[in-house]
C-alpha cells in the first residue's frame, strides 16, 4: 500500500507504468485520477487544498486498509495533492491491483468515494469574484451509502 500526500505535481503515465508492473499474480490494474475542474462560464483561479499533516495520511491508511480487506486487492496506491492548483491539474490518483476486474473496480471506487467524502481536506475555489470553501455535496454523501 502506497499513500502519499504531496504539493508537487505527479506524473499519472509514470505512476500507472510503475504500479502495473509490481504486481504478480493480479488479472486487474484500475486506476483513476481527479483533475482540477474550472467553475461553470469559467473563472476558477486557482483550488486551494489544505489538510492536517499526519492526520491526513492516517485518515487514507485506513480508508485503503478497509478497501483491501473488503475486497480482494494486491497493492492500493493513493496520491493526493495539497496547495494551490490550476483548472486542469491532477489533484489525485487512485491505483487498485486484484486478481479480478470487478474487486480492482469495486475497490477503486469505494476508495473514490471515500476520498471524496471523509478524508480530511479543505478546498477553496478561488475565483476572478472572491474566494469561497466548497461545500459538501449531497450526491456525494449519497454515493457512500452503497457502501
Amino acid at each position: 500500500m502506497d499513500i502519499r500526500v504531496q504539493a508537487e505535481p505527479f506524473d499519472f503515465g509514470a505512476e500507472a507504468g510503475a504500479f502495473a508492473a509490481r504486481q504478480e499474480g493480479m488479472g486487474a490494474v484500475v486506476t483513476f485520477t481527479g483533475i482540477v475542474r474550472d467553475l461553470e462560464g469559467g473563472g476558477l483561479r486557482a483550488m486551494e487544498i489544505e489538510h492536517y499533516p499526519g492526520m491526513t495520511e492516517k485518515a487514507i491508511e485506513a480508508i485503503a486498509s478497509e478497501a483491501a480487506e473488503r475486497w480482494h486487492t494486491g497493492d492500493l496506491l493513493v496520491i493526493h495533492r495539497y496547495g494551490p492548483l490550476a483548472p486542469g491539474d491532477m489533484i489525485m490518483m487512485v491505483a487498485t491491483a486484484a486478481p479480478h476486474r470487478a474487486d480492482a473496480f469495486q475497490a477503486a471506487e469505494f476508495l473514490m468515494d471515500f476520498l471524496k467524502s471523509r478524508a480530511p481536506f479543505w478546498k477553496k475555489e478561488v475565483a476572478q469574484d472572491g474566494a469561497d470553501w466548497v461545500e459538501a455535496r449531497d450526491e456525494d454523501e449519497d454515493a457512500l451509502g452503497r457502501w
